[in-house]
């Protein structure tokens, strides 16, 4: 699913970005709900960030004003009835128009994914894709930086305890 989004992207720089679970639903910019194997997510695109909803249950990834910036390149936690296993990182691609113009195709054809278009440039893109797994559900995001050349993946599985 494709929105185009009238709002300007509000986080501004790859390494503001943190890493918050458990909190309530953010107000979205956009959202698309998804069931994998009985479980339903809520892909949601906060800015240029996202938020993932399953339940009483949430991952952020944001500028949040109360955390400092800076995603952990991996983590696992056990976050409620959770475990959450994280990965994060920033690439600044060689071809970074073809790199995000592929991804947005790509989530484009799914489903169970949503891209986010912010005003200004085809490429200031937030795409969520959500799978499921023999460990449980999965999604990967891109959050693209136009303006530095800056692609961030995260990858997270979350699988009941």
């Amino acid at each position: 699913m494709r929105a185009r989004i009238s709002t300007r992207f509000a986080d501004s720089r790859a390494a503001d970005l943190s890493l918050a679970y458990g909190l309530s639903p953010l107000p979205a910019l956009g959202t698309h709900q998804v069931t994998l194997d009985g479980v339903t997510l809520e892909l949601r695109v906060l800015g240029a960030s996202h938020q993932v909803v399953i339940g009483d249950w949430s991952e952020t990834v944001a500028c949040l004003p109360d955390r400092p910036g800076a995603l952990p390149a991996t983590s696992t936690e056990v976050v409620g009835d959770y475990t959450a296993r994280f990965e994060a990182r920033c690439d600044r691609p060689a071809d970074f128009a073809a790199t995000v113009s592929r991804i947005v195709a790509d989530c484009e054809a799914d489903g169970h994914s949503l891209v986010a278009e912010f005003p200004g440039s085809p490429l200031a893109v937030t795409a969520l894709s959500a799978r499921s797994t023999a460990a449980g559900v999965c999604w990967e995001t891109w959050h693209a930086y136009p303006q530095a050349g800056e692609l961030v993946w995260t990858s997270s599985v979350v699988s009941p305890l």
